[in-house]
């Protein structure tokens, strides 16, 4: 099942921020200030050193919080690129970048991937001038990703994020005002500044 507990909790658990929270929010504020201290009444004491599988499991953890997937659907993921010739982490990377929910939030359409599922589901979102209701769907190199219409785009996070200037997009995507496109295939660099892939092919592979 996907998790819909506290997001600033699962943040706090593992320790880094996954982009749960829209930023410059004031949950996400009290995220930051607090994401050095594990949730729950003993928190203060501190992390306690872990065996390899914990650290492990607690990678794959944060991979799904991040992207929003349920563990079947990133066991699926794996399952997939581990029946490719080449590098599995790689894959597997790709995989979740290519989803239509990702793409949504790395173009900037969004502050959240969660806003972006909300948009996707809503029918506010086009690839290729059809509307897409599946955050899952898969974009190809050249796909062009739109909104439906003009009205989603007066949304008050849809505006804001998409009037933030500091957005940096990665290399392979391009977006001109409220439309953006999948020029190249992704890359795992973005996810490799969060998590340790190698970590969660180990895990997999036990």
């Amino acid at each position: 099942m996907r998790y819909v507990g506290p997001k600033n909790r699962i943040a706090r658990r593992e320790g880094t921020d996954l982009g749960l929270k829209t930023p410059g929010s004031k949950s996400h504020a009290r995220l930051l200030r607090r994401l050095n201290i594990l949730p729950g009444q003993h928190g203060a004491r501190g992390r306690r050193k872990v065996s390899e599988h914990a650290l492990q499991l607690r990678e794959k953890q944060k991979m799904r919080y991040m992207f929003g997937v349920n563990e079947k659907q990133l066991k699926r993921y794996f399952q997939k690129s581990v029946r490719k010739k080449g590098n599995t982490a790689f894959f597997l990377a790709q995989q979740l970048e290519r989803r239509l929910d990702n793409i949504v939030f790395r173009l900037g359409f969004c502050p959240t991937r969660a806003s972006a599922r909300q948009l996707i589901g809503h029918g506010h979102i086009k690839v290729n001038d059809k509307v897409v209701t599946i955050p899952s769907y898969q974009i190809r190199v050249d796909d062009i990703i739109s909104f439906s219409s003009e009205s989603p785009t007066k949304i008050g996070y849809v505006e804001k994020s998409l009037m933030n200037k500091d957005m940096v997009l990665p290399k392979w995507l391009e977006r001109k005002g409220s439309v953006g496109k999948l020029i190249s295939e992704p890359t795992s660099e973005e996810i490799e500044k969060q998590i340790t892939l190698r970590s969660i092919i180990e895990y997999y592979s036990r």
